[in-house]
C-alpha cells in the first residue's frame, strides 16, 4: 500500500471547510496544538483522536480514507469489498505492532447501521483517549484476547464471548495479549 498523508488529507478537509486549525480544534474538543502536529505529520493520531477531529468536520473515517469510494445498493461483499478505516493510518510503520484494522461493511450511512471487521494487532489500543459517542455497539470476538472498557467496567474478552453497551460511556479497546485478536462488531448509528 502506498503511503497515506493523513497530515496532509486533514489539512485539504479543515481548508475546504473554511476552518482555521483553532476553529477546527474548538469543533472537535481537542488541543490546538494536536491539529498542528497531525497536519504537519509530526505526531500520528490514534484512532479516537482522529475520530473526535473528523467529528468536528462531520466526516466519517469511511469519508476520510476513501473519499471515492462508490455508493453501492449491493447486499452481499467480498473481503475485498470492504472499506478501509484505518490501515492508511499505519501505512509509514515496518512493524505491525499496535495497528488496528477496521473494514466497515456497505455504506454505513445509508443504512444508519455500522457493522466492522475489527483486526487489533498485539499492543493495539484505540487510544488513551476514551471514545464517546451518541450510539449503541456491540460484538462478538472471534479470536484472540481484547481488553474491553466501558466506563468503570474493565473486561478481558476471549474467543466467543461479546459486548454490547451504549456508546456514550467512556470506553477504549486493547489488545494486551500477544497474538491478533478479531473483533465483529456493529454500531447505531455509525460513528466511525
Amino acid at each position: 500500500m502506498q503511503n497515506f498523508d493523513v497530515g496532509q488529507r486533514l489539512r485539504e478537509m479543515r481548508q475546504d471547510a473554511s476552518l482555521s486549525q483553532r476553529q477546527l480544534a474548538e469543533a472537535s474538543g481537542v488541543p490546538h496544538g494536536q491539529i498542528s502536529m497531525i497536519e504537519t505529520n509530526r505526531s500520528s493520531p490514534s484512532v479516537s483522536s482522529l475520530r473526535k477531529i473528523l467529528g468536528g468536520l462531520n466526516v466519517s473515517m469511511s469519508e476520510f480514507f476513501e473519499p471515492d469510494a462508490p455508493d453501492t445498493q449491493s447486499v452481499f461483499f467480498k473481503p475485498q469489498d470492504l472499506r478501509d478505516l484505518t490501515t492508511r493510518l499505519y501505512s509509514t510503520l515496518d512493524d505491525p505492532r499496535g495497528k488496528i484494522t477496521l473494514q466497515q461493511i456497505g455504506d454505513a450511512k445509508a443504512h444508519n447501521l455500522q457493522i466492522l471487521y475489527e483486526r487489533y494487532e498485539p499492543g493495539a489500543d484505540t487510544g488513551e483517549q476514551m471514545l464517546e459517542h451518541v450510539s449503541h455497539e456491540g460484538g462478538v470476538v472471534i479470536a484472540g484476547e481484547i481488553e474491553v472498557t466501558v466506563g468503570e467496567e474493565t473486561a478481558i474478552l476471549k474467543a466467543g464471548d461479546s459486548f454490547l453497551f451504549e456508546s456514550t460511556a467512556p470506553h477504549r479497546f486493547r489488545n494486551i495479549g500477544d497474538c491478533e485478536a478479531i473483533v465483529v462488531s456493529a454500531c447505531t448509528p455509525p460513528y466511525l
